[in-house]
């Protein structure tokens, strides 16, 4: 019996005798098996400032199956590019920072609260996600309805702004036709005048070399 009682202790005796050691500075020292350099990853988005960003979860519409598809939950963006000024909507997986959603937010754009659910909205996208240009039915939801609502005001406010700047321009485009035709007209109106008086002159020169042609009597 007593060599029984005395097993554990001898066990919890050997355990601390070999955390002892594993415990003791060798002082030997392990190189790594694998030299890992730092890499320099471009995502596309170093010439754009990013205007809203907001954790969601992004589904497309399936027209084959009739049936809402999810994309990914991720990080939904709104990036403004610094030299064109163009905005785009680009939405990353949060894992594997795939793509999912990827396309300019231009004029004539619409965003939608989703039926029943006033977390989610969804709007019509000609999108880029998977490398060729595709028509998309896009809803997001999102975890709290303030989200849905800024994210939902700042779509607006990027199409509005959109539509305003091809207004604008449309405006400076028709001015600048009328101004081209009012200096055409102003040259068509010129030469008539020019021509009658370059057939005057003309004239004059024929009457007097027809005089000069003439004998004195």
């Amino acid at each position: 019996m007593a060599s029984i009682s005395n097993e554990p202790e001898r066990e919890h005796r050997d355990e601390e005798e070999t955390g002892a050691n594993e415990d003791e500075d060798t002082g030997a020292q392990v190189a790594p098996i694998v030299r890992l350099e730092e890499v320099a990853v471009t995502t596309g988005e170093e010439d754009e400032d990013t205007i809203l960003d907001l954790k969601s979860k992004l589904y497309r519409f399936d027209k084959d199956g009739s049936q809402w598809k999810e994309r990914g939950a991720g990080t939904v963006k709104f990036l403004k590019h610094r030299v064109s000024g163009k905005i785009r909507l680009v939405m990353r997986q949060s894992k594997t920072l795939k793509i999912c959603a990827n396309h300019l937010v231009g004029s004539g754009m619409s965003v939608q609260e989703h039926a029943g659910n006033d977390k989610s909205c969804v709007w019509h996208a000609r999108d880029f996600s998977d490398g060729e240009l595709k028509d998309e039915l896009f809803c997001i939801r999102f975890a709290s309805v303030e989200n849905c609502k800024a994210f939902m005001q700042k779509f607006k406010e990027v199409a509005e702004s959109e539509e305003e700047k091809e207004e604008s321009k449309d405006a400076s485009d028709t001015a600048g036709l009328l101004e081209k035709l009012t200096v055409e007209e102003k040259k068509t109106e010129e030469k008539p005048a020019e021509k009658a008086e370059e057939k005057e002159k003309s004239e004059a020169v024929e009457e007097k070399k027809t005089e000069e042609s003439v004998p004195s009597t």
